[in-house]
């Protein structure tokens, strides 16, 4: 086992570990990408990604937002409309989660082979 030294992203503190932990959320990937063509409304982002609750993306955007990697606008319009878009910073995201997701299709049929010829199980 090796030791730790300043900066290892595997210490609680390390801000790559920070980073780490926000992208493996199960939908912080999907959300940012949804959100790499431009700005787009709750609501759009809601029938683009399918399978997200109305409150988790929320809460998701939220984070998100906190972290600095999205920007929520809020116009002054009746009915209101709020949208959200990538911040430059967020936007530095999309060509790595875009080599995950061509690594997936690569390899998405091996991965699910491998976890039928190897049950976990429950407990584990």
């Amino acid at each position: 086992m090796r030791g730790s030294v300043p900066g290892d992203p595997f210490l609680a503190d390390c801000p790559a570990r920070l980073t780490v932990e926000l992208i493996a959320d199960k939908w912080t990937a999907v959300v940012l990408y949804g959100l790499s063509q431009g700005p787009v409304r709750h609501g759009e982002l809601i029938e683009l990604i399918g399978g997200i609750s109305r409150k988790v993306l929320t809460q998701t955007l939220r984070r998100l937002q906190a972290h600095g990697l999205i920007r929520r606008h809020a116009y002054a319009e009746v009915p209101p409309r709020v949208e959200y878009e990538l911040t430059p910073l967020g936007a530095t995201l999309i060509d790595p989660i875009h080599m995950l997701t061509e690594w997936a299709r690569e390899n998405g049929d091996a991965v699910l082979d491998a976890l039928g010829a190897n049950p976990v199980a429950p407990g584990d």
